[in-house]
């Protein structure tokens, strides 16, 4: 994920400067985005280029957002050379302003100018001083969501304490606890321990059954979030604890210091869209504003401590030398739930996206190498999963010729057969706004050597 270069304006005497927060930001998406463009793309048509779309969108808005700029200047009326001096230094700086995205210690991550206005979102989690402006936030979601669709994968927030672990202070055991101290896991190897004692923090942490198992499992379908409203040095030796090997959480550990409201819980410091967001939780309060997002989960109390926070005036699972079920707990039941929300939302995913390109009989024309076999084709595959019917031969059921080129063949049949001449972008498109588009929009031209 990267906010620098993708955004419209650059400077690069901050070149570094947002080099290294891009670094920051990418180590907190898991690494895991694929690359958009495979080999087939590599070896596509030179006339087509599906990210074109985007490129020029952006090169339109910064020229119409530089030209209503420059018409608020005012012809001069026999000003000075002085004058004139002046205004091409204002033409000048207008053309080059920056949009700020983001500040880092209080300078523009782009530009490096310092920036007096907190507005934004801070996200010290990822780098310690961070804020993205609202509209970069946007863009940051919408990018991480289409990597996310592309593996078919949602986002999923943790909670911690009662959720995935229960803690207590040393000087909380009760009598008939004792014994724990003797059962303790090493801290040189935490995957294979479930109990660890944590005398550097004056505590015992007990991982919840299953829960190696369900992280593993969950991992395979959502992009996951610790957020926990305990501190971040609490926060972040749990995450050692149940991910050692960062596979699962990279950066994305959230504690009650990077919340934008006390006592509360939110999804405005998690860059995912908040419709592709399950929460975990065992406190419906936490999450006043995102409870149709939220699993409550029956609530974890392994230490005596823990019952009596809760005012249970019972044995807590330590006291009676027991545990949850490893495959009929908590963890184990919200799995299969997961996996059924994870189908479901795929599954009608898939249904509605078949819909956009429904009844259309696609031949493509100048449009894949000739090395390249055509059904296997990254744009052949995207109009059969918009629901298109693709062909190699043109017939009076085919609706839409796709080419780059007006003067082949196929070119002259749809114009002498008036079917719809579209350049493949128009499909690029349709995958991108989940809806067909007006054809007229995506007009083909003759190649220059014809």
């Amino acid at each position: 994920m990267s906010f620098a270069t993708d955004s419209p304006v650059h400077s690069s005497s901050s070149d570094d400067f947002a080099a290294l927060i891009d670094a920051e930001l990418e180590a907190g998406s898991s690494g895991s985005s694929p690359d958009e463009q495979d080999d087939e793309d590599e070896e596509a048509d030179a006339d087509y280029n599906s990210n074109d779309n985007d490129e020029d969108l952006d090169s339109r808005r910064n020229k119409r957002c530089k030209t209503e700029k420059l018409e608020d200047l005012e012809e001069p009326q026999g000003s000075s050379s002085q004058g004139l001096i002046e205004q091409k230094i204002e033409v000048s700086f207008k053309e080059d302003i920056c949009t700020h995205p983001g500040s880092f210690g209080q300078m523009c991550i782009l530009c490096g100018q310092r920036l007096d206005n907190e507005s934004g979102v801070t996200f010290g989690y990822i780098h310690k001083g961070l804020r993205l402006g609202n509209d970069e936030i946007v863009r940051l979601r919408s990018t991480d969501m289409k990597n996310l669709l592309r593996q078919k994968k949602l986002y999923l927030v943790l909670d911690l304490d009662h959720t995935l672990l229960n803690s207590t202070q040393l000087m909380h055991l009760t009598p008939e606890e004792e014994y724990l101290n003797g059962q303790s896991d090493s801290l040189q190897d935490v995957s294979k321990g479930s109990l660890f004692r944590l005398d550097f923090m004056h505590m015992m942490t007990k991982l919840r059954p299953f829960v190696r198992t369900f992280l593993k499992e969950a991992s395979e379908m959502f992009e996951m979030y610790i957020y926990t409203m305990g501190d971040r040095p609490y926060a972040l030796e749990m995450a050692k604890l149940l991910d050692p090997g960062r596979e699962y959480f990279s950066d994305r550990v959230i504690s009650r210091d990077d919340g934008t409201q006390k006592h509360q819980k939110g999804l405005d410091v998690v860059l995912g869209q908040e419709s592709a967001v399950v929460i975990l939780d065992d406190t419906e309060n936490a999450w006043m504003k995102h409870k149709d997002n939220l699993i409550l989960m029956e609530r974890y109390h392994f230490f005596a401590s823990s019952c009596h926070q809760f005012g249970y005036n019972c044995k807590s699972l330590s006291q009676l030398k027991s545990d949850e079920s490893v495959p009929d707990g908590a963890l184990a039941s919200v799995l299969k739930v997961l996996r059924q929300i994870h189908h479901i939302f795929f599954d009608v995913l898939k249904a509605v996206r078949k819909e956009v390109l429904k009844c259309c009989k696609i031949v493509f024309s100048r449009v894949f190498p000739t090395k390249v076999q055509a059904d296997c084709h990254i744009l052949w595959k995207m109009a059969e999963q918009l629901g298109a019917t693709c062909s190699t031969e043109t017939d009076s059921s085919v609706t839409h010729v796709v080419s780059t080129d007006a003067g082949t063949e196929k070119s002259r049949w749809a114009v002498k057969e008036k079917k719809f001449l579209v350049h493949p972008r128009w499909i690029d498109a349709a995958n991108f706004l989940w809806q067909k588009q007006p054809e007229e929009n995506f007009p083909v031209s003759q190649a220059k050597n014809q």
